[in-house]
């Protein structure tokens, strides 16, 4: 899958709110404020068939949005407060896009020079220098702003970028985990945040790749994440949230509920490519299917079956059939299989094949930790079976 939805980073929403005028009447850079909002209000939530469409909308809500910011008396930007605060909304509406702006990181560097403890605007030049490639200086951006105070936005920013700096890098494994502890940190920090429980779920989705795609742990502690992002109302416009949750659920083998996922996901995201995922799955299903209906002659099945007779097992577990286990994990047991067919598909994990035990039974074995096709006779201690007749190890 690509990981692109999983690592990178935006700009967050929030913004200081300006001080109104006196009298309580608001102020032309608190409607700044606000149009800057709705601009990555619609960034985050607008996902028409034509990417053109989206970003005509960008540019035409980000040109009155700046519109507004040179409409701003002279007065309303002299103290260093207030053209700190002009400086991070001008930055951050030019930063709205997703490549890299040179004048956005102009105007967000002299909001934070003008006032250091403007904290959204420490956040924002950390994605911008962030879409540029600079890694460590975005980090040292988060840092700074977090060194304000605990804050659950950038707490997910900072676990979003150390997923970006692990590719490729000699410490992977460390920084995913330094990840997953940023993620648990904004959580407990606001435990309803919906943001928060998705950058966690994504946390530990990458980290069953990083672990080689094999740990079902993972998957599950990301899949309960990404079920306590939903309690969130406002995250049901987030087609990310329903495309990686069906991920998960895809490399769990759930493909009823992977489905319905990236189903949803499509709808919301046409662009999102989840109508390929839906594809994928049902092309997959399908082979597993013709695999159990392709029967082997007789007298080839009785060669595959006296075959297996001189197999011995080299552990202290019960020699057992598929017809003997129960759903669900079975211990002590271990099964002898004639390897019929290897089933090629598109996922990284796992691998199936078609099995044949010595009582003449065919079943699906899927394997996970493994990365090349197996040998002609399989063993297997301790299998995990379902009544669809497909076990796992």
């Amino acid at each position: 899958m690509s990981t692109q939805n999983l690592l990178t980073g935006a700009c967050t929403s929030s913004a200081p709110t300006p001080p109104e005028a006196d009298g309580g009447d608001r102020t032309p850079l608190a409607d700044a404020a606000d149009a800057a909002e709705e601009l990555y209000r619609l960034r985050d939530t607008f996902f028409p068939r034509d990417p053109g469409e989206k970003a005509a909308a960008l540019r035409a809500r980000t040109d009155a949005a700046l519109a507004l910011l040179d409409a701003l008396p002279s007065e309303q930007k002299k103290s260093p407060q207030l053209r700190g605060v002009y400086e991070f909304l001008r930055g951050k509406i030019l930063d709205v896009f997703p490549d890299y702006h040179k004048e956005a990181e102009d105007h967000l560097s002299k909001a934070v020079k003008l006032n250091p403890s403007l904290v959204d605007a420490w956040l924002c030049l950390g994605n911008c220098i962030w879409k540029k490639g600079d890694l460590s200086a975005a980090k040292n951006c988060f840092s700074l702003a977090l060194g304000k105070g605990p804050d659950k936005k950038i707490l997910c920013q900072i676990s979003m970028l150390e997923r970006s700096m692990a590719q490729g890098s000699a410490d992977q494994a460390l920084l995913v985990e330094e990840s997953i502890k940023h993620a648990k940190e904004a959580i407990m920090l606001d435990i309803r945040d919906g943001n928060s429980w998705y950058n966690l779920g994504n946390a530990y989705l990458t980290s069953f790749f990083v672990g080689g795609a094999w740990d079902h742990t993972k998957l599950h502690h990301s899949v309960k994440a990404y079920q306590n992002a939903e309690k969130d109302q406002t995250m049901n416009l987030n087609p990310d949230l329903y495309y990686n949750c069906a991920t998960a659920d895809k490399y769990l083998e759930n493909y009823e509920r992977a489905l319905r996922g990236f189903e949803v996901a499509a709808l919301k995201d046409p662009g999102l490519g989840a109508d390929i995922e839906v594809q994928k799955i049902i092309s997959l299903l399908d082979k597993l299917e013709n695999a159990m209906k392709g029967q082997l002659r007789t007298k080839k099945l009785a060669s595959f079956v006296s075959s297996l007779s001189g197999v011995k097992l080299k552990s202290s577990h019960k020699k057992a059939t598929i017809a003997t286990l129960s759903e669900g994990l079975n211990k002590a047991v271990a099964v002898l299989g004639k390897v019929v067919l290897f089933i090629r598909h598109e996922n990284v994990a796992p691998l199936y094949y078609l099995i044949c035990d010595f009582k003449r039974s065919y079943f699906i074995l899927s394997v996970y930790g493994l990365h090349n096709d197996a040998s002609d006779f399989c063993s297997t201690c301790g299998p995990r079976a379902w009544t669809s007749g497909a076990w796992s190890v």
